[in-house]
């Protein structure tokens, strides 16, 4: 299946929009389709992080565990997440310009069992779905940017 690519420009620098994004507890904030995140494991947040989370998802809910594979602050954030039929490995890329952030996305998406027959479905559904979800970071972020 081909990758799920995409990036954003955020008017917010590197290293805030990293924290932000590192910390899955703020996934629901910018991600109507993310209703809870927890962190499973101990220690602050870095490399190995371990979370649990809930996705809706045809309008039901799917349990999610997400893994961090790579944690270089500010400019890279891997990730693999696992749920029932699906596992998408990938990795966030944060290019600060200034006071501003190109973050671009790459996620492998593997579908399983049945599902691997609806790839090119997944595929459309994912590279729409990840649009509206970095464009709702770029919002909840820019709409809470202290006033200079």
């Amino acid at each position: 299946m081909p990758l799920i690519k995409g990036e954003i420009l955020i008017e917010r620098r590197a290293e805030e929009v990293f924290d932000f994004v590192a910390d899955e507890c703020n996934e629901p904030r910018y991600n109507p389709q993310m209703t809870f995140v927890e962190q499973v494991s101990d220690g602050p947040i870095g490399l190995g992080s371990r979370f649990r989370a809930v996705v809706r998802s045809g309008g039901r809910p799917v349990p999610m565990d997400i893994e961090f594979t790579a944690f270089e602050r500010p400019v890279r954030l891997g990730s693999r997440a696992t749920m029932s039929g699906m596992v998408t490995d990938g990795e966030l890329t944060f290019r600060g310009t200034g006071d501003a952030t190109w973050m671009r996305w790459s996620w492998d998406v593997q579908p399983e069992g049945a599902l691997r027959m609806l790839a090119p479905l997944v595929w459309w559904i994912g590279e729409r779905q990840e649009r509206r979800v970095w464009s709702g970071l770029k919002s909840r972020m820019e709409a809470d940017r202290p006033s200079s």
